[in-house]
């Protein structure tokens, strides 16, 4: 078994929420709905030697200063997110993608605690592969979007792979409609408000006209 220092941030995390959505901070916040499930593979990704951080609200591993895989908690499940999950062998077909368009990242989902016991075994496979992969320099090469994403969103999701994870974890529609909403105006200081302001819906699963309701759990 490899050590490393648990990172103080990631506990609060784990006690108080990520706090990037209405929903942060509060007893509703998606993080508390796998509180369990996110304690077990927190454990599992540490028994692997990678550095703990905290990142973008979220609890993120690196290997010398890059990023490998994050944990996150979304409205239906909570993952491990590999940054570079597409160039893993996957020979047992685990993965999935978070959405029909990602080229990068690809998931371990996870809904119960059995599920995450189960595939410890695999898990810790998969992450030393990852980090294998990230010794030898490879790099994923993307494709053109067959959605075309304005560019200030490209740059946000450059600047904050949670927020990426959650859009590409939104219903097609869903990702559609934020789309065509960055894309309407003509500035990039207007289309950057727009997806400023629009964030903490993307984060907390629900689409540019979904009815946000507070009382529910993100």
């Amino acid at each position: 078994m490899r050590y490393i220092e648990m990172n103080k941030s990631v506990d609060n995390y784990l006690i108080e929420g990520c706090g990037r959505c209405e929903l942060g901070g509060t007893p509703d916040c998606k993080v508390h709905r796998w509180t369990e499930e996110l304690k077990l593979l927190r454990g599992i990704v540490q028994d692997c030697g990678l550095t703990e951080e905290c990142k973008w609200g979220a609890p993120c591993y690196t290997y010398q200063g890059k990023n490998i895989l994050m944990l996150s908690a979304l409205r239906e499940y909570c993952c491990i997110s590999f940054f570079k999950g597409s160039l893993l062998a996957d020979a047992k077909s685990l993965l999935v993608k978070p959405g029909p368009n990602s080229q990068a990242a690809r998931l371990f989902k996870f809904v119960d605690v059995g599920k995450v016991k189960e595939l410890e075994t695999n898990i810790k496979a998969y992450i030393f592969e990852a980090i294998e992969i990230e010794k030898a320099g490879l790099k994923v090469a993307f494709k053109t979007n067959p959605e075309p994403l304005p560019e200030e969103l490209v740059m946000k999701f450059e600047e904050d792979p949670v927020l990426k994870t959650s859009f590409e974890a939104l219903t097609p529609g869903r990702q559609r409609g934020y789309i065509l909403h960055f894309s309407q105006p003509k500035q990039s200081k207007t289309k950057i408000a727009r997806i400023e302001k629009c964030i903490p819906m993307i984060l907390s699963g629900i689409g540019l006209h979904d009815k946000y309701q507070s009382g529910k759990r993100g």
